[in-house]
């Protein structure tokens, strides 16, 4: 599906609803089919879930960003959309919608990412930039965080050829300040993506969201440089929760950027040492597409009342709050611990959620606020 101008608006004032992931967003598109119909239903489900007052963000704010984004040249595009790219709308509760600079149509090229320390040794750039090139001429678009390091290196190496920057704040903001002429260059030639709204600045909270986004619009991720417990890793996680490939650069033992690429080997990622390596592995998924869209949405919208689980969910609804608690429990061992149907389990969480008194985790997993 398209969405319609006012959708569109629709959409992005539910998105940036408070207590409103993309788990939540989903399932209120599913329950009632569009996100005009939820926003209605709102104040109601929180007033269930027990808060005492709920007001959405102003509708007119949505418009406003929608006409500063297409003013700087750019759109926002729907996960229900075709422009929408495959890889990432076959994820579990993918972003619902992305702010796009520049040239959308190399969101739908095949994709590798390239990570490392943003320190990193002028050896390991080197061998990015070079790594970059190979596999931009070889067809991939390169995908990366526009950092400083190794980022830097494989986008400015694949601007020829076709490179995604994904940010962790708005797409019209520069981060790292000494990025700027980069980040314009991508702009330009390239595309940048950010699943935050316009002129908002990047926070430590936000980089786990954007390193989910890295990994999920690649086929693999490659690791250049990382040490024990830096972002590239978290990068590398995400892409082995989504069966994504992965690839790491071996370094030496004494440099402490080298250790975490170095663990994954030890762990089971492909020993890199050129473009070859990484293209012996992905040439034979390269043929076929990535796979259709999907969104979690209904084959037609419902009725938007509930009226039979909302029932159900007000008989279960102190059992739930009375299994919840502050160490996140995973949701479909509470759905068999309590022997209550799934929706209704689901509806309160939802109506909880809304309410900011419960919060899910990763894993598919939810605890008291």
């Amino acid at each position: 599906m398209e969405l319609s101008d006012s959708e569109r608006r629709a959409w992005l004032t539910l998105s940036a609803t408070p207590h409103v992931g993309p788990v939540t967003f989903h399932n209120l598109i599913a329950r009632f089919g569009s996100a005009a119909a939820a926003l209605d239903a709102l104040p109601r489900l929180a007033q269930r879930g027990g808060g005492k007052r709920f007001a959405p963000p102003d509708p007119s704010a949505a418009a406003r960003e929608l006409e500063a984004l297409a003013k700087l040249g750019g759109r926002m595009i729907a996960s229900c959309e075709s422009a929408y790219p495959h890889g990432l709308a076959a994820l579990d509760a993918p972003p619902p919608l992305l702010s796009v600079l520049g040239h959308p149509h190399l969101l739908k090229k095949e994709m590798v990412a390239i990570v490392g320390a943003r320190n990193a040794s002028a050896l390991a750039r080197k061998f990015a930039d070079a790594l970059s090139r190979e596999l931009g001429f070889a067809g991939l678009a390169v995908v990366s965080g526009l950092a400083r390091g190794i980022d830097a290196a494989a986008h400015e190496a694949a601007l020829a050829v076709g490179t995604v920057a994904v940010v962790a704040g708005g797409v019209d903001i520069v981060y790292p300040p000494e990025n700027e002429k980069l980040h314009a260059a991508i702009r330009a030639r390239g595309v940048i993506v950010s699943e935050m709204r316009l002129g908002e600045a990047p926070q430590a909270r936000h980089f786990p969201r954007r390193n989910r986004i890295i990994s999920g619009l690649a086929r693999g991720v490659v690791v250049v440089e990382a040490a024990e417990k830096s972002g590239s890793l978290i990068t590398a996680q995400y892409a082995l929760e989504q069966g994504r490939e992965i690839f790491a650069v071996p370094g030496s033992p004494l440099d402490p950027r080298a250790r975490g690429a170095n663990r994954l080997i030890r762990e089971g990622a492909t020993l890199t040492e050129s473009a070859a390596d990484i293209l012996a592995v992905l040439s034979p998924m390269l043929g076929g597409d990535f796979g259709e869209p999907h969104t979690g949405f209904p084959s037609r919208p419902t009725d938007g009342t509930g009226t039979d689980m909302e029932a159900e969910a007000d008989r279960i609804r102190a059992a739930v709050e009375e299994a919840l608690g502050p160490a996140p429990v995973a949701i479909d061992d509470l759905i068999r611990q309590l022997g209550a149907p799934a929706g209704a389990v689901l509806t309160v969480i939802l109506e909880m959620e809304l309410a900011g008194r419960c919060v899910r985790q990763p894993g598919n997993r939810v605890s008291w606020a």
